[in-house]
């Protein structure tokens, strides 16, 4: 069972010139740096000077030193393009990665809607690779995790949801000609000993995770309907509910729902996290603004903070 935390890649990186940062336990430089500029410059790919990006890893707990260096790594993959423009030195979304992190925004929003009506039909990828081909191995089953299936035995995973044509197209392009699919019913054979599909993940862990989620940030809510968070908090606090709500689109497979408990947390995490991430935009978006203005030319840069239902709706890049 992978931990929520351990993904280590949130979105699919299907562009080599791309590489989006490995995920970690715990805010990492680099990936808050990217939600950063995804939630301010996804729609306009605005340009924002080196130092207002600095200053606001700094309001996030991240060190000048470790700020500095999660920028020029993200240049150096290719994620954040460069530029200088006096004595100061600029930074934007690359095209290529602000495609990528819209598609895997409008992934991360749609994976907590209810979940379909299920026909009971289970999909299960048998797959087997050399031992040696290690790294290949790695990549299939994030991959497979990433798609929402999960280990029922070793190199047989299984999910609830047919298998997509652009789906098989991502696995078959990791293993080739390694991988066998069927679509099956689950068949109780009564006394004798057997191993539940649902044993393939751990309900009470993933609804234990929302239930911190939930825990965590709703206390915020009196204060954003209040309007008392100021502008340095709101964007330490959205990036901050971003960057720990996405990684359930892979640790929650969206099973169906007569197959979960009653009470199931997912709804109330999904409402949570929009109010939080919604009811904190404009104040975000104004200190983002100031900030980028106060180290640059003075002149406000084009920031424009999206909502999850423009996430959804897909934010295209300019």
């Amino acid at each position: 069972m992978a931990d929520a935390f351990d993904i280590e890649e949130i979105f699919p990186d299907d562009d080599a010139a791309v590489r989006l940062p490995r995920r970690q336990s715990g805010p990492a430089p680099q990936g808050l740096a990217l939600t950063l500029m995804a939630d301010y410059t996804l729609r306009t790919r605005a340009w924002l000077p080196s130092a207002a990006i600095v200053a606001l890893l700094v309001e996030s707990g991240v060190s000048e030193a470790g700020a500095r260096t999660a920028i020029s790594r993200l240049a150096r993959r290719g994620v954040l393009q460069n530029r200088r423009e006096g004595r100061h030195s600029l930074y934007r979304l690359a095209a290529a990665a602000a495609a990528q992190l819209s598609a895997g925004g409008q992934w991360i929003v749609s994976a907590a809607a209810a979940a379909e009506s299920w026909d009971g039909w289970w999909t299960l990828i048998a797959f087997s690779l050399p031992q040696q081909e290690r790294s290949r191995r790695r990549e299939l089953r994030g991959r497979l995790r990433w798609l929402g299936y999960a280990p029922l035995y070793d190199g047989l995973w299984i999910s609830p949801h047919a298998l997509t044509d652009p789906a098989a197209d991502q696995l078959d392009a990791v293993a080739p000609g390694s991988l066998t699919v069927f679509r099956a019913r689950h068949v109780e054979f009564g006394t004798v000993a057997r191993r539940d599909p649902l044993q393939a993940w751990d309900i009470a862990a993933i609804a234990g995770d929302y239930d911190a989620f939930i825990s965590r940030w709703r206390p915020l809510l009196p204060r954003i309907a209040a309007g008392r968070v100021g502008g340095a908090e709101a964007v330490h606090a959205r990036t901050a509910v971003m960057d720990t709500y996405r990684r359930f689109a892979v640790l929650d497979p969206r099973l169906p729902t007569r197959l979960l408990p009653p009470g199931w947390p997912r709804p109330a995490a999904r409402d949570l996290f929009v109010a939080v991430y919604d009811g904190l935009a404009r104040a975000a978006e104004a200190h983002v603004r100031a900030v980028a203005a106060r180290h640059g030319d003075g002149t406000p840069a084009s920031v424009s903070a999206h909502t999850v239902a423009e996430i959804l709706a897909g934010v295209a890049a300019s």
